[in-house]
């Protein structure tokens, strides 16, 4: 089992990643994971803590010249913020110690978490929470991306909507259209989300099972990338869309063509019964509009119980870009749990003998 914890908080030291259950012998790269780190920073709408943070990963354990070790793999990524936050966020107790926070932000864990841990600071929740926490899963999802492209399998992603608008860029990016609506939340001191599609090429057919419900593929990918921050749905393949349709235009016709098994739609998205079906993989994500807002929302002192405005620090007005990479990321750590359940082995040489036997190794 493919196992990750990962650990820090928004303003500490840093960010931590560990990886247990990737087998030896997987060429990993440093510059591919520092890459991925970039890709996360990048996007349009993202805030001034961008300019502060370069992200770059320091691999502490489980990879010797280039290679995993089939040991725990540690990577570190440095908040260089910290910096700037060494009298809050310092791990002795502080000699002139900073005021708590206590003005609720709504549409954030501040609330919630501070009824369920007993804080009167609501920093401790606020720090963990944070979706700077997401670096760690950047980093090791790229570790599961460069074990996963062995295969070959690949997953990128497309922003959909942004805002309500259509984004109609062909290269990736966002379009005009998406770009001029982020410029207007911003004025307005508001924000802004969006809809993401991800695509997953190369998955053989057979990844997760119809044997028990925790196992199947399609509930692993949605309950994983439903723990990304500020992702509210999930769809697989037609999604939603499928409830308004009769049966004759949802399901997907099979056919035997020159000793193949083929599809003419793929409205399941990859996924029947839990398992992989050997199409691509389609998994569309929606993100809601990040909650803190430089016009901010009335709420309540969590100290005094009095009306008072929303606590604000830095933010994005629009990091659906950066939700796309790190949906990606999430995707290939459950892809790869689910490959090494299918072909599992000790060594990359074990898992590819395994792989190669099989006939659904290639989608039909």
């Amino acid at each position: 089992m493919l196992k990750l914890l990962t650990s820090g908080e928004s303003h500490g030291p840093g960010l931590t990643a560990v990886l247990d259950g990737l087998p030896a012998g997987v060429k990993i790269e440093k510059k591919i994971i520092d890459a991925e780190l970039a890709r996360r920073q990048q996007g349009y709408g993202r805030g001034g803590r961008q300019k502060i943070e370069k992200d770059e990963v320091k691999i502490l354990s489980g990879i010797r010249r280039g290679l995993s070790l089939g040991s725990p793999i540690t990577l570190f990524v440095e908040n260089k913020d910290y910096a700037n936050w060494l009298d809050s966020m310092s791990a002795e107790v502080a000699a002139a110690p900073t005021p708590p926070v206590t003005k609720l932000r709504p549409g954030h864990a501040d609330y919630a978490g501070v009824v369920k841990y007993g804080f009167d600071d609501l920093r401790n929740v606020l720090e963990r929470s944070s979706a700077r926490t997401t670096a760690a899963q950047v980093a090791a999802g790229s570790v599961c991306k460069q074990f996963l492209k062995n295969f070959p399998i690949t997953i990128t992603s497309q922003v959909l909507l942004v805002g309500g608008t259509k984004n109609r860029a062909a290269d990736g990016a966002l379009a005009a259209a998406a770009r001029k609506r982020i410029d207007e939340a911003r004025a307005r001191g508001d924000s802004l989300g969006g809809v993401v599609e991800l695509t997953v090429r190369g998955a053989p057919t057979g990844l997760g099972t119809y044997a028990q419900a925790d196992r199947r593929l399609d509930g692993r990918l949605a309950g994983a990338l439903m723990s990304l921050q500020a992702v509210k749905g999930v769809e697989i393949g037609l999604g939603f869309a499928a409830a308004n349709l009769p049966g004759s235009q949802v399901q997907d016709e099979i056919f035997y063509r020159q000793g193949q098994v083929i599809r003419r739609t793929n409205n399941a998205g990859g996924i029947e019964g839990g398992i992989s079906n050997g199409e691509d993989i389609i998994v569309r994500l929606a993100f809601k509009p990040i909650p803190t807002l430089m016009r901010p929302l009335r709420t309540i002192d969590w100290k005094t119980k009095r009306p008072d405005k929303a606590l604000v620090e830095r933010s994005d007005t629009c990091a659906i870009e950066a939700g796309a990479v790190i949906a990606e990321n999430i995707a290939a750590f459950v892809l790869t749990d689910v490959f090494l359940e299918k072909f599992g082995g000790d060594s990359l040489a074990e898992i590819k003998s395994r792989w190669q036997k099989t006939s659904v190794r290639r989608r039909r």
